[in-house]
């Protein structure tokens, strides 16, 4: 899904490792010891929730920082010329499409193949404490609040939609004012994003900690079937990524006037390194020599295909807004189609602010305000984001299909096909 190293990827093992242990040790202290259940919960229940509301209080600021810094890189790539703002205004296409694509693949997928009933009750009695945010207002009381009367008291409390409409606003103003004034203030919210992660940073060194007395609590209040509920989440989740991502095939034949067959063979390679490294940028010279293959400038490829490793997250909308709808069904919330429309909206944005982030911090910091702006709790993201490493997979191999598939939809007025291109200078030499 992102710029991955060794260090990101062995993180994220071992919280997974400890989301397993934790639920495993759970399950046999409540099978085995249930007179001990009470007691251990009630040391391991504070420790995981502390853990909880340190990884939550980096959302705000970090949302704020990274939505600011996001549209300023965004409109310098816009100006950078014509083919690059070109390739922002697709990029910005294919993620409000994203999302819309999981506001009816989520609802589809859960009906079609529900939770169990069992193990949704369990989950939810495990999680304590943990319930709907307050319901979405009505619609004329909605499209008044959200314009931000007071932006401390909204930070404060955490009312991430109208954040990110002040965010936004403050962005664009902040693209009008003197260059050299704008400079500061980017380098300012720069500094604030990189302070931030180094504090997640911090907090993810202690995830193992903190999941594991999370998974012991809810593999002891509910059991097996919070295994169960996982791999449902999983499958749900990457399933509405890969449809997403098979997206970029008709993308790449219609948009990029290529076969099939000749887009797949092109595709294999990156799709090899994307599976391996789950990084876009390690899958680079993979789609660099892809898109070469099937006729594309290396002038085109080396503007467009780097802009969008940095900037296109083409997964990214439609299984951030799958997690939020997911939590939401979860938590027997209501999800109205102005509701959907709204989560849509803050899918896209989000999306396009936490590029280039590792996994594990831009799936708090983008679902979390998606959660909050559709009324799903958000406190169970401490949990989900230990099986991360699964759907990560199909984040960075959609994402690297779709870095390919718009590279030769942008480039198809200047693409010449080799063969074709080798059978017109034989036939001038002829």
């Amino acid at each position: 899904m992102t710029k991955s190293s060794k260090g990101v990827m062995s993180q994220s093992t071992r919280i997974l490792v400890a989301l397993v242990v934790g639920l495993v040790a759970g399950i046999l202290l409540a099978g085995y010891a249930p007179p001990s259940v009470e007691p251990t919960i009630a040391v391991a229940q504070p420790i995981g929730q502390a853990w909880l509301n340190a990884l939550q209080m980096t959302i705000v600021p970090l949302v704020f920082s990274l939505l600011v810094t996001g549209v300023a890189a965004t409109a310098a790539a816009a100006q950078a010329g014509r083919l690059a703002g070109r390739s922002v205004g697709l990029y910005v296409a294919v993620m409000i499409a994203s999302a819309l694509s999981a506001a009816f693949l989520t609802p589809l997928f859960l009906e079609l193949a529900p939770l169990p009933v069992d193990s949704a009750a369990a989950l939810r009695a495990a999680l304590t404490g943990v319930g709907p945010n307050p319901p979405v207002p009505p619609l004329g009381e909605f499209l008044a609040g959200i314009i931000p009367s007071n932006i401390v008291r909204t930070a404060a409390d955490s009312n991430f939609l109208s954040m990110i409409i002040f965010a936004l606003i403050f962005a664009f103003a902040l693209m009008r004012i003197e260059e050299g004034l704008r400079e500061v203030l980017v380098r300012v919210f720069t500094a604030v994003r990189d302070t931030m992660l180094v504090v997640i940073g911090w907090v993810l060194w202690a995830g193992p900690l903190g999941v594991f007395a999370l998974a012991l609590v809810v593999g002891a209040r509910a059991g097996s079937g919070a295994f169960h509920a996982l791999i449902h989440y999983i499958l749900i989740v990457a399933g509405v990524g890969l449809v997403v991502t098979l997206g970029a095939y008709p993308m790449a034949m219609i948009g990029g006037r290529v076969s099939l067959r000749r887009f797949s063979k092109a595709a294999l390679p990156s799709q090899a390194v994307a599976v391996s490294t789950q990084s876009s940028l390690a899958s680079l010279p993979a789609m660099l020599a892809g898109a070469q293959s099937l006729g594309t400038p290396v002038t085109t490829a080396g503007v467009t295909l780097p802009l969008a490793v940095a900037l296109l997250r083409a997964t990214g909308p439609a299984m951030n807004f799958a997690v939020a709808i997911y939590i939401a069904h979860w938590f027997d919330v209501p999800l109205s189609f102005g509701t959907l429309a709204v989560g849509t909206l803050v899918a896209a944005l989000m999306s396009l602010g936490a590029v280039s982030l590792p996994g594990t911090v831009s799936y708090v910091s983008s679902v979390a305000p998606v959660c909050a702006a559709i009324g799903a709790p958000t406190a169970p993201l401490g949990l989900l984001v230990a099986v991360e490493t699964l759907p990560d997979i199909v984040r960075t191999l959609g994402n690297v299909m779709w870095d390919l598939a718009t590279t030769l939809t942008l480039s198809r007025r200047e693409r010449i096909d080799p063969a074709a291109h080798a059978e017109l200078m034989d036939g001038a030499g002829g």
